[in-house]
C-alpha cells in the first residue's frame, strides 16, 4: 500500500528532533579536550560561542532552502535542483550506505558503553545493548510517526532536564580556581582541533530539512525550529561549560576523563556515577531515535526518483511511515554494530564527505537564487550574502582540516569514502542507463500505437 507523508509534526516536535539529535553524548566527550586546546576559561566559552554562531549561520541557510522546497530529503532535493540529479543521488547514496548507519551505530555504542556500567549480564554485552537500541527504536519508528515523535519528545525533554540538573550541581559546588597556576599553551593547531570537536558536538541542527514535508505550517515552523533549537542548544552548552568550570576549575576540567561524573560528584559523590550514566544513556538514545526518524526520509526521497531504490520510496498507507527505508537503514546500522564491535573511527572516516556536501548545500543558496528566482521564498536568509559566505567558509575550513588529518593519520578513511562514492557513481550510471532504455521502449511503444491507430 503506497501513500504520501502527512503533516504531523508541530513546532515542539520539530524542536525536539533538532535538540535531541544535537545533544547526544558529544558534550561529555569533547568538553575536556576543547578546554585543553583553548588554554583558558575565556577561550573555552569563546569557542563554544563561535561554534553556536557558525551552526546558526548554517541553520539560517537551511531555513531558506527548507521553506522554499518543503519536501522530504533535505540536501538531496537542494543538490538535485541546484546542480544535477547525480549530485543529489550521491548525497543520498552516501547517507544510505555509510554515513547515517555509521552515525546511528556510533551513538548506539555510546549508549551501550554506559548501559554496561549500570547492568552487565555478561562480559561482552556491549554489542547486544547497541543492537537492541537500533532494533527497538527502528521498530518504534516503523509503527508510526506519532510513536516516533512521542519517543523523541520524551527523550529530549528528559535529557534537557538532566543537563540542567548538571548545571545546577556545578553551580552549587563550592567553586574552584578558573585560572591555571601556570599559563596554559594556546596555538592555532589547538584552535582548529577545538573547532572540529565543537562543530561535531553541534552536529544535527540541519536534520529538520529531511522531514520538511511532515512539518505543519512549514513556512513558519521550520524557521522557528531551526533558530530556537540551535540558539537554545548554544545557550545550554554555554551553561554546561560554565558549570564544569565553576565546579572543577580550568585545570581539572581540561584533565577530566569523566567530566559529568566529576562535576556532579562535587555535591553528590555517592550517586554521581550512576546518575550521569543514566543521563548519557538517555541522551544517546534520543540521538539514535532522531537520526533513525530523519535518516530514512533521505532514502525515501531517493527511492521515489530512482528505480534502483524504488522499494525505499514507498510510504506505507496504514502505518504512515517509509517502512522499507527504515528497515534498510536499520539493517545496515545493525550490520555495523554486529561486525565492527566498535565504530569510533566513523567520525574520522565520514567527516570529509559530510563537509563536502555541507559546502555544496551552502553554495546552493546562491545557485538556486540565480537559477530559480521565481520560486517563492517564505523566508529569505537574514544577512545574505554574508551569512552564507560565513557558513561556506566554515565548511571549507572543516573540509581542509578533516582531509589533512585523515591524510596524516587515517588515510584508509579517505580510501573507504572514495570507494563508496565511486560505487555510487557506478550504480547511478546503471540506473540511468536502465531508465533511458525504459523511456526509449515507452516512446517506441507509444509511436507504434499512434501509427497503428491512424491506419
Amino acid at each position: 500500500m503506497s501513500a504520501t507523508p502527512k503533516k504531523e509534526l508541530g513546532l515542539f516536535d520539530s524542536m525536539c528532533i533538532i535538540v535531541g539529535i544535537i545533544i547526544g553524548a558529544g558534550i561529555y566527550e569533547t568538553a575536556p579536550t576543547v578546554a585543553g586546546c583553548m588554554g583558558s576559561w575565556a577561550g573555552v566559552l569563546a569557542v563554544w560561542v563561535i561554534g553556536g554562531l557558525l551552526a546558526l549561520a548554517g541553520a539560517l541557510c537551511y531555513a531558506e532552502l527548507a521553506t522554499a522546497y518543503p519536501r522530504q530529503g533535505g540536501d538531496y532535493v537542494y543538490l538535485s535542483r541546484a546542480y544535477r540529479r547525480w549530485v543529489g543521488y550521491l548525497f543520498g547514496w552516501s547517507q544510505l550506505v555509510i554515513i547515517r548507519p555509521g552515525d546511528i551505530a556510533l551513538m548506539a555504542f555510546v549508549f551501550a558503553r554506559y548501559a554496561r556500567t549500570l547492568y552487565a549480564p555478561f562480559e561482552n554485552s556491549r554489542p547486544l545493548y547497541a543492537a537492541a537500541a537500533v532494533v527497538v527504536l527502528t521498530a518504534i519508528n516503523v509503527l508510526g510517526v506519532k510513536e516516533g515523535k512521542w519517543t523523541q519528545n520524551l527523550l529530549t525533554t528528559i535529557k534537557t532536564l538532566g543537563l540542567l540538573a548538571i548545571v545546577a550541581a556545578g553551580l552549587a559546588a563550592p567553586g574552584a580556581p578558573l585560572t591555571p597556576t601556570e599559563p596554559a599553551g594556546f596555538s592555532m593547531g589547538g584552535l582548529q582541533l577545538a573547532l572540529i570537536l565543537v562543530l561535531f558536538t553541534f552536529g544535527g541542527w540541519n536534520e529538520i530539512a529531511y522531514i520538511a514535508a511532515e512539518v505543519k505550517r512549514p513556512q513558519r515552523n521550520i524557521v522557528r525550529a531551526l533558530v530556537i533549537g540551535t540558539t537554545g542548544v548554544t545557550a545550554l552548552y554555554l551553561l554546561v561549560n560554565g558549570a564544569f568550570l565553576h565546579a572543577l576549575g580550568y585545570v581539572k576540567m581540561a584533565a577530566s576523563e569523566a567530566i559529568g561524573v566529576d562535576t556532579v560528584a562535587t555535591v553528590l559523590p555517592d550517586m554521581a556515577g550512576r546518575a550521569v550514566s543514566v543521563l548519557i544513556c538517555i541522551s544517546a538514545l534520543g540521538a539514535v531515535n532522531g537520526m533513525v526518524f530523519t535518516g530514512a526520509r533521505i532514502s525515501y526521497a531517493m527511492g521515489a526518483e530512482h528505480a534502483a531504490f524504488r522499494a525505499l520510496g514507498r510510504w506505507h498507507g496504514r502505518l504512515g511511515t517509509p517502512v522499507w527505508a527504515l528497515v534498510a537503514q536499520g539493517c545496515l546500522s545493525l550490520a555495523i554494530v554486529l561486525v565492527a564491535g566498535s565504530f569510533i573511527d566513523t567520525i574520522l572516516y565520514t567527516a570529509p564527505i559530510v563537509w563536502v556536501f555541507f559546502l555544496a548545500t551552502g553554495l546552493s543558496v546562491f545557485v538556486l537564487r540565480h537559477k530559480e528566482p521565481q520560486t517563492p521564498r517564505p523566508y529569505k536568509l537574514a544577512g545574505y550574502p554574508v551569512t552564507t559566505i560565513v557558513f561556506c567558509a566554515c565548511c571549507a575550513f572543516m573540509l581542509y582540516n578533516c582531509v589533512s588529518y585523515a591524510l596524516a593519520n587515517k588515510p584508509i578513511g579517505l580510501l573507504i569514502v572514495s570507494s563508496v562514492l565511486l560505487a555510487g557513481v557506478f550504480v547511478y550510471w546503471l540506473d540511468d542507463v536502465r531508465g533511458s532504455a525504459r523511456r526509449r521502449r515507452l516512446e517506441d511503444s507509444t509511436a507504434q500505437h499512434s501509427t497503428s491507430k491512424h491506419r
